[in-house]
């Protein structure tokens, strides 16, 4: 490619970038209180859960408490399973090549992390992409009924438990989570 128009090129991405940050802060403004807080929870659990993945050192990651039950890893890639899972109950369709069995396929630390922040992505779209008038529709999740409301509700309280549980983990392990090493 020529140095004129990779320059050109340039200018023309740097041209558009307020235009696309108007544009998210608009679709921000515009959002739904209940939204706005349900994106910020997830967020919220999304970075610690994250944080301390990144903390907690590789050879820890087949760490588990006891035999039968998660490991350090599996956790992590339970979690990302659920950001899948559960909007699918809300009609949202996973992307290809998500499956069930990662929690035992993916255990690498650097790919479960990958995958981890990519569930979120996902799970924030899902969100995000749902009209406010679909929140009280009625679904089947697990063969119960549910709004989609609470489908939502239940990802981001998965996110929490397994947050907790991998605190607990961690500080069985010696590991301080990042973000409380201040208080």
């Amino acid at each position: 490619m020529k140095a004129n128009t990779v320059h050109l090129l340039v200018i023309i991405l740097l041209s558009l970038a307020p235009s696309l940050a108007i544009s998210q802060q608009q679709t921000a403004a515009t959002m739904s209180p209940f939204k706005k807080d349900l994106i910020s929870d997830i967020e919220a659990a999304e970075k610690k859960l994250v944080s301390l993945a990144e903390a907690v050192p590789a050879e820890k990651y087949s760490w588990r408490p006891g035999e039968g039950v998660r490991s350090i890893s599996e956790v992590y890639m339970h979690v990302a399973g659920g950001n899948y899972l559960l909007p699918s109950f809300a009609g949202v369709t996973p992307p290809p090549g998500i499956s069930r069995d990662m929690e035992k396929t993916i255990t690498e630390k650097e790919k479960v992390i990958e995958a981890l922040k990519q569930s979120f992505v996902h799970l924030h779209n899902a969100v995000e992409k749902t009209p406010d008038s679909d929140f009280d529709k009625t679904v089947k999740m697990f063969g119960n009924d549910a709004t989609v409301r609470y489908v939502f509700f239940v990802a981001a309280s998965h996110c929490h438990e397994h947050l907790g549980q991998s605190i607990a983990y961690a500080r069985t392990n010696g590991i301080v989570p990042p973000w409380s090493k201040s208080e």
